[in-house]
């Protein structure tokens, strides 16, 4: 992956040209996704807005177009990253080795 200019990392006054790569649960969260991609030099940003027909806000983290595949495969590593790791301190958590899990059934 090869690394981009700095310079592309500014926030637009508008956003033409941005698409929504995930929404967010919260800002927290938003923030934390913008930080990844920022770090993986993806310009990002974050985009709150109030959704009319329920009444709550969407918080969507966007990037611009020509960065949305990049983007997709940066977030998706993060959360596979994160899901096998709590899945092995959640192994770690019950103090007994699991030893059904590697019998056979033959």
């Amino acid at each position: 992956m090869s690394k981009r200019s700095k310079k592309a990392h500014k926030t637009p006054a508008n956003l033409e040209g941005y698409v929504v790569v995930v929404f967010a649960e919260d800002i927290a969260q938003a923030e934390e996704y913008k930080v990844l991609l920022d770090t993986n030099d993806i310009p990002a940003i974050v985009s709150e807005q109030e959704e009319k027909s329920i009444g709550s806000k969407e918080i969507a983290v966007m990037v611009p177009e020509e960065f949305i595949d990049e983007a997709h495969v940066v977030i998706e590593s993060q959360q596979a990253y994160d899901d096998f790791y709590d899945f092995a301190l959640d192994d770690e958590s019950d103090g007994e080795f699991d030893s059904e899990l590697f019998e056979d059934d033959f």
